[in-house]
């Protein structure tokens, strides 16, 4: 860890990092540096579930000379799963000449990473289940790779001070670093809080933010490939546990963590800071008692203040589909609201543009912003530190809920939680925690 107080986050030093704007720097490869052209990009994913496999997609669909070179995944099923999709031409025509993963790039296992960085790549995509996020981060920086990095950035405060002393160093090597925060590369978003916070609904007095939606269950995929619904006997608890991420508390973060940081990082980007307390309740409403579901929260609501005494009411759910569905966000002014894609109306309503072209798309579009940033067609784009903040701030709401105390940020960035396993190995023994109650559970 650095020798600088992780704890200090000034406004000033979370809106530079979280700014989509900066002067020319160096880049690790002389013939990257920035105003180059479009020099040639090699690319490797790792993580190839569906999230990495559409964040390739994403990359060759708004960028020229990028090619993805390669892959790695614990499971050598998903890797060639994610392969084919990727080679699918009826599918994916535009891209097919430039998924050159050959057979020797095609990495299996709990050091998958390391091949990966290892190979002659310029970008690493980083789009494994939460909780590996901050030692692959910590490699890829180490290994001077700019970084696509899926939210969220840990699932404890150990692993996402790790990740924040990374990010650090990410900045003084003036690496590009874009999150899976896609929000942050939407045009509507983008223009409607620079609007907010120059003043279009006047001073910002309360913030909501909502994620309220169907349940994420792996088991139950079309793709599963132990029984339907169930555990491979012959699977021992971290292949489990990996094939099953979602569930468990030291992959996923909760839901909190791992989908409201969507919601929450907008909150967090308006403001330009993070709250300094919260007070959360949840629980298990549907979810069963039983292994398939894991040990997270099935609803959690909470009540954070900023430094100022504005608060944020947060809301996020998983029920089953047919439930009532609300993923949004809700800034309250002086002189008017907004839902923070309005752009600035003041009135609330939803006037979204409908991403017609395709490069209007934020998950195109981030993928434009981190090749532009890298070759110096377009700002330098570093969200490391800001996005990592959001997944801090969702942290303490879940140990606000689950321990029944309020949570200060002093609290969470001093917190001595590590759910990170010793060990990795496919047949190792993994034991889950007990599902958290208030008042049981042990805030550390």
């Amino acid at each position: 860890m650095p020798h600088e107080d992780p704890n200090h986050v000034s406004r000033r030093s979370f809106l530079r990092g979280s700014a989509v704007g900066a002067s020319s720097f160096l880049i690790v490869k002389p013939e990257l540096v920035r105003g180059t052209g479009k020099a040639k990009l090699k690319a490797g994913l790792v993580g190839c579930g569906g999230r990495g496999t559409q964040a390739i997609v994403d990359l060759l669909t708004g960028t020229e000379n990028v090619e993805v070179v390669a892959m790695g995944d614990l499971f050598e099923d998903r890797l060639e799963q994610s392969l084919r999709r990727l080679r699918d031409a009826q599918k994916f025509p535009k891209i097919q000449d430039r998924i050159k993963v050959d057979p020797e790039h095609r990495f299996v296992g709990f050091d998958a990473y390391k091949k990966v960085l290892a190979s002659d790549i310029d970008i690493v995509m980083l789009c494994t289940p939460p909780g590996y996020r901050p030692e692959h981060f910590e490699a890829a920086v180490e290994a001077r790779k700019h970084v696509f990095c899926e939210k969220p950035f840990g699932t404890d405060p150990v692993g996402v001070r790790r990740f924040m002393a990374a990010a650090k160093k990410s900045e003084e090597l003036k690496l590009t670093v874009v999150s899976g925060a896609q929000r942050r590369f939407a045009r509507d978003y983008q223009e409607t809080i620079e609007k907010i916070q120059n003043g279009a609904i006047g001073e910002v007095v309360a913030t909501y933010a909502y994620w309220i939606g169907s349940p994420v269950l792996q088991f139950l995929s079309p793709n599963w490939p132990g029984p339907k619904g169930r555990r491979d006997p012959r699977w021992g608890d971290m292949t489990w546990q990996n094939r099953n991420w979602y569930s468990f508390l030291w992959l996923c973060g909760d839901q909190v963590v791992e989908q409201h940081i969507h919601n929450i990082d907008v909150c967090n980007w308006v403001m330009g800071t993070h709250p300094v307390k919260v007070v959360a309740s949840g629980g298990v409403a549907w979810r069963p008692r039983e292994e398939p579901y894991g040990n997270i929260y099935d609803h959690l609501s909470a009540d954070f203040e900023y430094p100022n005494g504005v608060r944020l009411t947060s809301h996020c759910r998983q029920y089953p589909r047919g439930s009532a569905e609300n993923v949004s966000e809700l800034v309250v002014g002086t002189k008017g609201r907004s839902n923070c894609h309005d752009m600035g109306s003041g009135t609330g309503q939803d006037v979204r543009t409908r991403f017609r072209d395709p490069l209007e798309n934020p998950y195109v579009r981030e993928q434009i912003a981190l090749v532009n940033s890298i070759r110096g067609d377009g700002p330098y784009v570093n969200h490391a530190m800001a996005v990592a903040i959001s997944t801090m701030t969702c942290i303490m709401a879940r140990e606000a809920a689950y321990s029944g105390l309020e949570i200060t940020w002093d609290m969470i960035m001093n917190s001595k939680l590590d759910l990170y396993p010793k060990a990795f190995d496919y047949d190792a023994k993994v034991e889950v925690p007990p599902l958290p109650v208030p008042g049981q559970y042990k805030f550390i």
